[in-house]
């Protein structure tokens, strides 16, 4: 057992028992919590370097740890998280020896992120290759070609 999470307010331990772990409301979950206000596939739990993290899954009702709603955190032992409006303590012995791995920097994601209402996405851009930027071109000229036509049908319409 690699650790577990201990119900606030009373109930048995869930056992950590692999070190990765998806929580939601899915029998297919790794650890599922019958809720409505929990997600179908809600946070994962994931070992790293001896300590444990979550991280949501881009959930309708977040995640919280230690009160203070977050979309990724590093966990200590002793930590309160709180899945949907479920909280739990984790409890774990930390492997190895060194401080627990640095958060993110301040200004990595933006509030919309940090706050859970933006999915992450990837900061690096890549170059597109010149056949998909024609036909991204190309689609672009369909796709306002359809709005004018579109356009024109609502002014048609309106003149009746």
């Amino acid at each position: 057992m690699l650790g577990q999470l201990i119900p606030v307010g009373g109930g048995d331990p869930i056992p950590l028992m692999s070190p990765k772990l998806l929580i939601g409301r899915r029998s297919s979950c790794d650890i599922k919590l019958d809720f409505q206000n929990v997600s179908s596939h809600h946070c994962e739990l994931e070992l790293k370097e001896g300590y444990w993290h979550i991280r949501d899954l881009g959930s309708s009702n977040g995640i919280k740890v230690n009160d203070e709603r977050t979309p990724s955190k590093c966990l200590s032992p002793g930590d309160k998280i709180t899945i949907a409006k479920h909280s739990f303590t984790i409890e774990y012995t930390v492997e190895g020896d060194g401080p627990p791995p640095e958060e993110e920097g301040t200004f990595s994601r933006s509030l919309m992120e940090k706050a859970g209402l933006e999915i992450e996405r990837s900061r690096q851009k890549t170059k597109m290759p010149e056949s998909g930027r024609k036909a991204a071109e190309n689609k672009g000229k369909q796709t306002r070609r359809a709005a004018s036509e579109d356009d024109f049908i609502m002014d048609w319409l309106s003149e009746e």
